[in-house]
């Protein structure tokens, strides 16, 4: 697992990165009553706002980390959207296909993030 400055994970699962948001993301935000998700079939540019996640204390977005398309969207989201603050790491927003897997190694590693958090 991978990490951005942004407080998103990012993981490989066979040809594809998924991603979600960190633990400490989920605290800051509070409770979460709103997930907007990215259309399957959307093509995004690394740093382009992909998603838009709304809590009783704030709005923040999501930005794609990489170049690529977005595959898959957990649905289970948008309906129940309280479920990333029980499980951050545990709960994906999307699944795109990226040109290149190897660039999610330029992320930080759990030991660079947990000294950004800190």
């Amino acid at each position: 697992m991978r990490f951005t400055e942004d407080h998103e994970w990012l993981r490989i699962e066979g040809d594809l990165v998924v991603l979600g948001i960190t633990e400490h993301a989920a605290t800051q935000l509070g409770d979460v009553v709103f997930i907007e998700l990215p259309e399957t079939g959307t093509e995004v540019t690394a740093g382009e706002e992909v998603a838009v996640i709304e809590s009783v204390k704030a709005a923040s977005e999501i930005l794609a980390p990489l170049d690529g398309e977005i595959v898959e969207v957990n649905d289970e989201l948008a309906e129940t959207p309280g479920l990333v603050n029980e499980d951050p790491l545990g709960q994906w927003f999307f699944k795109m296909k990226v040109d290149d897997l190897s660039a999610v190694e330029t992320f930080l590693d759990a030991a660079a993030y947990a000294a950004l958090t800190d």
